[in-house]
This record gives structure tokens, C-alpha cells and sequence, in this order.
């Protein structure tokens, strides 16, 4: 009996050697096969066994992916690269939201015309017949114009058509005429239906994108002698060519009564409409306007001429140079020479 003990120890030692010996053949590198890591009686050694081979194996038989070449996509495809001035909607595009790169919807107010204040302008032959109750006019004076659309109604009748209601006000402020109170010489107000149709007509590379018809009315509300106003027809179009932005604007001049007329002759000094050219430079904008009568006897017409340029994110300066007929209703029969500087409140970037 006395034999036991080291029988005992001797079993133990045994069954010991029994389930380690594997563990030699493992850990004095890498396993290299399944049957190596099945030897191991132990569940947790025996699964950090599989772990191993796993990791070493999968890294010899799976090459790195590599990356599909430029120009390519994964499938094979083609790549579609598209530079963020590409992806730009244009001008006339978000100006009449001609697609879905973000629509407003009916009710939202936006900009419609130009947005600007010009604190100083000097106009070198100012209209001295037509002040009301000012006795002299000066020749400096602030200029400023207010202008925003709301859409009343989107795909009308199912079309790519959009009805717009549009408000333009313009006014001609005697700011340094302290002898006089500095008033208020003139202000024009502009309301406009307009049904815009949406397309995207292609011409060696000139873009069609609207086709504008509508009601317009113009007056700068003021009674008796100085009144002014006249309701049209318009009919607009709206291209693009690369920077460039091209608007012809038409009108027809609805007849009125010889009694209520208080302007029988404004055709003769606005004619049928005018044309409207601007330049996209990075941040600057560079634009003229040019209007005519279109007759040869007594022809008259207009010229106008600008640049925006910017001053800070959201800042852009503004010099506008105006001459002509039709600069405003009191003026539509008296040219006008002037020039003024200031910021455009809306820009076009």
C-alpha cells in the first residue's frame, strides 16, 4: 500500500503528460493544421488553437482588396466625377427654380429684381419741371430699390409651368436737399402676375430656360400733374451660355382712354422693351441694359450699365451707371445722365 501514493502520482502525471503534450508542438510556432488544434483536450486552448490558424491562414490566402483605378468604379462602371461647379445650379435656375436642388414651394418669399441702396449718385441733369413742392432739386441723391416674387401656384394645370406674383419699388430720395426736408422725389410701384414656363431648349450650347408672359402695372401713386402709371402685357425669355445670362423682356401697353391717360406718350420714350446682358466672373457680376424706340424719327432709348463686386461673404458693393429715357415714371420724357455707388443687397452667387 505503501506504493499507492507513487502509483497516484505516477497516473497523475500521466494523464497530465497526456493532455500537454501537444501544447510543445504548439506554441513552439504557428499550428499548421486542424488535427493539431483537435489534440488539445483543453476547450479554451484548443479554441485560441483555431483562433491562430484562422488568422494566419486567412492572411496568406486573402490578398488586399485594391482599389478600383481612377476613373472607375468598383463594378467596372465608368465614374461619374462631377466638380462642384458642375453641380451648381445656374442663375436662372435657382432665380425661377427651375429644378428640385431646392425648391421654396408656393407662399415662400425670395428676391425677384435686383435688391440694392446706392447712398450716393449724382445726376449731372436732373428734371427741374416735374418737383411738386420742391422748389430745387440737387443733383446728389440716395437710390434704392426693393424687389421680391412669391410663387401662388406650382405645375399649374399638371405643366412645368409656375404663376407668380411679383413687387418691385424704386425710389429717389433728396437726402442731402436739407433747404427742402430732404423728401421723397419719386417712387415707382411695380406689381406683377407672371406665369413662368420652365424648360431647358438647347441651341449650339445657348439654353432656353424660360418663357415669362404676364400682367404688369407701374405708377408712383402721386395725383393730378404728377401723376404717372400704364398697365402691360409682358412676354419674357431667359437664356444661358456659359457665364453669360441673357433676358429679353417685351411689353404691349394695354390702351386707355384719352381721359384717364396720364402719359399718352410713353411708348415713344420706352419703346417695346428692352434686353438685359450679364457676366458671371467668380464674384463679380458685370451687366448691361439697353432700351430703344425703335423708330427712326425721334429715336430715343436708354443704356445702363453695372458691376457687382463682392466685399465680404455676404456684402457686395455696387457702382450703376444710368443714361436715358425712363429711369423713372416722372422721368420717362427727360434724359437722365447719372451715376451712383452703394451695395446690392441679393447677389447672384
Amino acid at each position: 500500500m505503501k506504493h499507492v501514493p507513487r502509483l497516484l502520482v505516477g497516473l497523475m502525471a500521466a494523464v497530465l503528460m497526456s493532455q500537454w503534450l501537444p501544447l510543445p508542438v504548439l506554441w513552439a510556432g504557428e499550428p499548421q493544421s486542424l488535427e493539431q488544434c483537435a489534440c488539445i483536450k483543453d476547450d479554451t486552448l484548443r479554441l485560441q488553437c483555431y483562433d491562430r490558424l484562422a488568422s494566419s491562414t486567412g492572411a496568406e490566402q486573402m490578398p488586399e482588396r485594391s482599389k478600383p483605378p481612377v476613373g472607375e468604379e468598383e463594378d467596372g462602371a465608368p465614374a461619374v466625377r462631377i466638380s462642384p461647379e458642375d453641380d451648381e445650379p445656374s442663375y436662372l435656375t435657382r432665380h425661377w427654380e427651375l429644378d428640385e436642388s431646392g425648391p421654396r414651394g408656393r407662399f415662400a418669399f425670395m428676391p425677384h429684381r435686383d435688391n440694392y441702396i446706392l447712398p450716393f449718385t449724382y445726376n449731372k441733369s436732373p428734371n427741374h419741371d416735374h418737383t411738386g413742392e420742391v422748389d430745387t432739386v440737387k443733383n446728389a441723391e440716395v437710390a434704392f430699390q426693393l424687389s421680391m416674387k412669391v410663387k401662388l401656384w406650382q405645375d399649374v394645370l399638371g405643366q412645368n409651368m409656375d404663376l407668380w406674383f411679383g413687387y418691385t419699388q424704386r425710389s429717389f430720395w433728396q437726402l442731402y436737399n436739407v433747404d427742402e426736408s430732404a423728401p421723397f422725389r419719386e417712387t415707382n410701384y411695380e406689381p406683377e402676375v407672371l406665369l413662368n414656363y420652365r424648360t431647358d431648349w438647347n441651341v449650339l450650347g445657348v439654353h432656353l430656360r424660360t418663357v415669362t408672359v404676364g400682367l404688369n402695372h407701374q405708377s408712383n401713386g402721386r395725383a393730378e400733374s404728377l401723376s404717372r402709371s400704364w398697365n402691360r402685357v409682358v412676354g419674357n425669355l431667359g437664356l444661358e451660355y456659359d457665364d453669360f445670362v441673357v433676358q429679353l423682356k417685351t411689353w404691349y401697353r394695354i390702351p386707355e382712354s384719352q381721359g384717364e391717360d396720364d402719359n399718352p406718350d410713353i411708348d415713344e420714350y420706352m419703346g417695346p422693351g428692352e434686353l438685359w446682358v450679364h457676366y458671371l466672373l467668380g464674384g463679380h457680376r458685370l451687366g448691361a441694359m439697353w432700351r430703344n424706340n425703335c423708330r427712326w424719327d425721334h429715336n430715343r432709348g436708354a443704356l445702363q450699365l453695372e458691376w457687382a463686386f463682392p466685399l465680404g461673404r455676404k456684402l457686395n458693393g455696387y457702382i450703376q451707371y444710368f443714361t436715358g429715357y425712363g429711369e423713372s415714371l416722372i422721368d420717362y420724357d427727360h434724359a437722365v445722365d447719372r451715376i451712383g455707388i452703394g451695395f446690392i443687397l441679393n447677389d447672384w452667387d
